[in-house]
């Protein structure tokens, strides 16, 4: 147990605002120019959707501010198995997807390093090296690992701000054209896909409710960092896009892997193309960070409820769940290492497909938890439908292996309650 809520609003806003906002933000320009003006339909959706789950997920801390989040809502409202289910589904998807970010923080510094980069053997280690530093970090305590996480989000917005309000100088409305090719009854198929580039980038909105005991005043706290945090994420979002979209225009943008890079070029030649990538490499160091100090804190709620094995919900002199946090970085070590063969983009894409539904699957959990619970039903059915519309997105292959993820955890619920069931006949006894 923590001895002192060490996590305040400021630091709770940083943990999910430096969690949404990681590695895919300095892609997204490149990726959403095919779709000119209907790109900010697909944000207003996207966004729309994620604050209507930041609203769910603000009044369910608001009325059970307990350690877990969103596991600990999925279980009260609908038991051991669920909660469960959630619990390892969405631990799994936290340490695979800090395999994805520590890939992308290697693959960002090619501007600086390009020999360690495109080799593979390094590329892991150096990805593997950041994974372990950060789990230093974290297993100095919660507040440590906050106060790294305030000190990177701030760093890695800068430059998403800059580059965003110099583009909206220069913006020439050619650049935001709907394509041709978009009739109308192709135009909400248009639109779906937009969005569904969009709304990858709005995970992790419910990352502040997870160290729920750790945070100073949770009933206040929790909810507004929530609602906040998901606001400025989605605000930067959809600024810093735009402005590098109507800096560069589409032609530009189909030949980049480097967009913001590109605009801060145009601006301010190639030192700000520098500060850029630098910021790149920022931004998935404080994305790794906070996703690490998750790693930790979800498995240990989950086993201070018997749900998963005794050891989890260790803690050291520090207050942190030394096992759980050493356990996910191993795996995540494991992941790099057996798949770096593939090169830093094909690992990247497996990492996330790996991580992506064990991700959402909770999100539909909560949306009908808020409803049992009597949330306002509007906000609570919309949270649901966009959780099920970005299942549907993921695709046929990641919906499959993912269920398959979920079914793969079931042997260790049954051993963990096989174990209790002793102890509890013990006590009856």
């Amino acid at each position: 147990m923590t001895t002192k809520p060490s996590i305040g609003f400021w630091t709770a806003v940083a943990l999910v605002m430096g969690n949404m906002i990681g590695s895919g933000v300095f892609l997204l320009p490149a990726s959403l120019a095919p779709f000119g003006g209907l790109a900010f339909a697909g944000w207003l959706i996207s966004a729309s959707g994620a604050m209507a789950l930041a609203i769910v997920f603000a009044r369910l801390a608001r009325e059970n501010p307990v350690a877990g989040g969103i596991y600990a809502y999925s279980r009260a409202a609908f038991g051991d198995l669920a909660g469960f289910l959630v619990g390892w589904g969405y631990w799994t998807a936290v340490w695979s997807g800090c395999a994805a970010l520590a890939v992308a923080l290697v693959g960002y510094l090619d501007p600086f390093f390009p020999t360690v980069v495109r080799t593979p053997v390094l590329a892991a280690g150096v990805a593997i090296a950041a994974v372990w530093l950060l789990t230093a970090v974290n297993l100095r305590g919660v507040a440590t690992a906050g106060k790294v996480q305030v000190v990177t989000t701030a760093i890695k917005v800068l430059p998403l701000l800059v580059i965003g309000v110099a583009g909206l100088t220069v913006l020439a409305p050619s650049h935001f054209a709907v394509p041709v090719s978009t009739g109308a009854g192709g135009m909400t198929k248009t639109l779906m896909a937009a969005a569904s580039l969009t709304l990858w980038a709005l995970l992790g909105v419910e990352t502040a409710t997870i160290p729920a005991d750790a945070v100073e005043h949770p009933r206040i706290t929790i909810p507004r960092a929530t609602l906040v945090g998901t606001a400025l994420a989605a605000l930067i979002y959809i600024l810093s896009t735009g402005g590098v979209m109507g800096a560069l225009g589409p032609d530009a943008l189909a030949h980049t892997t480097a967009p913001f890079a590109d605009a801060a070029r145009r601006f301010f030649g190639n030192t700000g193309a520098n500060l850029v990538a630098a910021g790149a490499v920022i931004s998935c160091f404080g994305a790794l960070n906070g996703w690490i100090l998750v790693q930790g804190q979800l498995p240990r709620a989950v086993a201070a409820d018997g749900l998963f094995p005794p050891m989890f919900g260790r803690v050291g002199p520090r207050g942190t769940p030394v096992f759980a946090l050493v356990a996910g970085s191993v795996l995540a070590s494991l992941l790099i290492a057996m798949n770096y063969s593939r090169g830093l983009v094909a690992l990247f894409t497996f990492v996330i497909q790996l991580a992506t539904l064990s991700t959402l699957v909770p999100y539909v959990f909560c949306s009908l938890a808020g409803f049992m619970r009597g949330q306002r039903s509007g906000v609570a059915v919309y949270a649901f439908l966009f959780s099920m519309f970005a299942i549907a997105g993921a695709g046929a292959d990641v919906v499959y292996y993912g269920f398959l993820l979920l079914l793969a955890g079931l042997p260790i619920y049954v051993w963990v309650r096989r174990r209790s069931a002793p102890d509890a006949q013990a006590e009856r006894g």
